[in-house]
């Protein structure tokens, strides 16, 4: 599709403003990765789903996205998760990575380009720490290297103040009585006995939180980029942090054009959190709901929007996606029908008009919801409806169309039911039809001959 115009909300500037990239239509987007000791959760599900969404949606209107993320592979949290287990940091790291990525792809997020882990930006992370103390806005103690934030009058531009809430990611607790100002953050940590370090010019030690990032955005992207993404709690510290760093280091600004932050998913209004230990994790979910049914659960919100968790809202959400499945089911894709290329033109508008005005799937939703329902109610629908709902789960990922999918086994059985009930052994059909059944197959009857779906919940 052409590249069209498109509207993101900007957490720096509070506003909506057209999307314009710094190069043509290359689009470098940086999302915060996880930080990976423990198992992703269904608040780790929500942003990245969404995350992917609007990468392939940028994707499908033209722009080139380069979709960076990092991995948070060395941090206080893994070291001590480890020493708990009793193995390595490392070894500990890397089998949450691997979780995490086999839970993104269960998801089917897989728009991401490259991975990158801190620990394989050292080199990076510690020439970054040299300049800010050859600038004078860094100072030594003797358990690291600090940010002097008051030598960066623009920190808290993004977040529209300095000090910290509740709600704000700020586990990784930068105490020093060495510190000159209360707020300031660790950019590179003395080695410590039995923690892992790594020899610099700094000295032995290991890069602080905020600092991996610019330093893997910087080596691959520069020191300016087009879009910067993560959950709405690391907008203070974590981005700020980055920020000040950045672009005390170039000089220039804004280090992002567009910051594009979602809303926390919680539970009984309270943010889902390992630190609060009211989460759910992605495993766990999935063994109750289907991807498809989380992911439509995910994008039928505004990625700005807080979601309340709770199992009736994705009990809904399977309910509205049954709605979805069996429209498409019913779709004679070989027909033409009176009135159809209007109607499907007109939706089509609807949705990319929505998703071009900030990502607005719930607005699109609405108009895919409300032609289902005048469709249904016309009785018919075609092959142009077919060709649209095909294109569309290209960016959602979510419907399904069984058709394709069918194995000789169950063509088969399908087969033998309609020669049984061709020769009115209805009993022999009948029992192939509970067959299929158990198999997950729903067998229908229809003046258009057999047709068949893998069933949904409300069939099982």
């Amino acid at each position: 599709m052409e590249t069209g115009e498109i509207k993101i909300y900007n957490t720096l500037t509070k506003t909506k403003q057209d999307l314009h990239p710094l190069s043509d239509n290359r689009i470098n987007f940086f999302v915060c990765g996880p930080t990976v000791y423990d198992y992703p959760h269904l608040g780790h599900a929500k942003t990245y789903t969404q995350f992917d969404f609007i990468v392939r949606y940028l994707r499908f209107k033209g722009y080139d996205v380069f979709y960076l993320q990092n991995i948070t592979d060395v941090d206080d949290k893994i070291i001590q998760r480890a020493q708990q287990r009793g193995v390595s940091w490392d070894h500990l790291a890397r089998e949450f990575e691997a979780i995490y990525l086999e839970d993104m792809k269960a998801l089917d997020n897989v728009s991401v380009t490259q991975y990158a882990r801190a620990t394989e930006f050292i080199d990076q992370v510690v020439n970054q720490v040299e300049r800010l103390l050859a600038l004078g806005v860094a100072y030594r103690t003797s358990d690291g290297v600090y940010y002097d934030l008051t030598n960066f009058p623009d920190y808290g531009k993004l977040s529209g103040r300095t000090e910290s809430r509740r709600e704000d990611a700020i586990s990784r607790i930068d105490e020093s009585i060495e510190k000159r100002n209360w707020n300031d953050f660790c950019l590179w940590k003395t080695e410590k006995p039995g923690e892992p370090s790594w020899h610099s010019s700094l000295g032995r030690g290991r890069p602080g939180w905020h600092i991996e990032d610019t330093a893997i955005t910087e080596a691959i992207f520069g020191a300016q980029y087009d879009a910067h993404g993560g959950a709405i709690d690391l907008i203070f510290p974590h981005h700020e942090a980055e920020i000040a760093q950045m672009e005390a280091i170039s000089g220039l600004k804004p280090m992002v054009r567009y910051w594009i932050h979602t809303g926390f998913l919680n539970i009984d209004s309270k943010k889902m959190s390992k630190s609060f230990g009211n989460f759910t994790t992605i495993r766990d979910a999935l063994t109750r709901f289907n991807s498809r049914a989380l992911r439509f659960f995910f994008l039928s919100t505004h990625y700005r929007t807080t979601i309340d968790f709770n199992e009736s809202s994705l009990l809904q959400a399977q309910s509205a996606l049954d709605r979805i499945d069996g429209f498409i089911f019913n779709i004679n894709r070989g027909s033409d029908v009176i009135g159809e290329a209007r109607a499907v033109e007109l939706l089509e508008q609807s949705i990319f008009d929505a998703l071009d005005d900030d990502f607005n799937t719930p607005r699109a939703f609405a108009s895919m919801f409300e032609f289902i329902r005048i469709q249904n109610a016309k009785g018919s629908s075609g092959e142009l409806t077919y060709n649209l709902f095909k294109t569309l789960n290209d960016l959602f990922r979510i419907f399904r169309f069984d058709d394709v999918s069918i194995n000789d086994e169950i063509a088969k059985l399908v087969a033998e039911r309609q020669r049984f009930r061709a020769e009115r052994q209805y009993h022999k059909a009948d029992q192939i039809r509970a067959q299929l059944f158990e198999m997950g197959i729903q067998v229908y009857d229809t003046s258009d001959g057999v047709k068949w779906k893998i069933r949904t919940s409300k069939e099982s």
